[in-house]
């Protein structure tokens, strides 16, 4: 599992672009963090939500992926609370439903402080047969 997951997070560009870090990992769960740069910043200089969902996304790739069978996210929706508070925010994700195909996964996004930021629920297809032209 750590090789695959380590390859996982190695191709995601946009983590890395971003600076999203992977902290944790387990079978149906992982733990992101993001130290909040200048260029994550909104308009009104709080971090902006599409950084926050990516965040949370990533997160809950790693998660859904750690079981060894590829996985697709179909659905995704997020709630926004309040801006964070600190240099670092952190996505914990958890596997809350895994079937043979479908899966459904929660997000918790956290400020430094352990203050709720948002929530992101996403719903992952389970990919069994390479698709065409793979």
């Amino acid at each position: 599992m750590k090789e695959d997951m380590t390859k996982l997070t190695q191709n995601d560009r946009v983590a890395e672009l971003l600076g999203i870090r992977l902290a944790a990992v387990d079978i149906g769960y992982s733990l992101a963090e993001l130290t909040i740069r200048q260029d994550h910043l909104n308009g009104v200089g709080t971090l902006h939500g599409g950084i926050i969902f990516s965040l949370a996304d990533y997160a809950f790739a790693v998660a859904v992926n750690s079981g060894g069978v590829p996985t697709l996210a179909v659905n995704a929706n997020i709630s926004y609370f309040k801006p964070p508070r600190g240099p670092v925010v952190r996505a914990e994700a958890k596997v809350i439903s895994s079937g043979r195909k479908v899966c459904c996964c929660e997000v918790e996004i956290r400020d430094d402080d352990g203050t709720p930021v948002a929530k992101f629920s996403g719903t992952g297809y389970r990919k069994t047969v390479p698709s065409k032209g793979e």
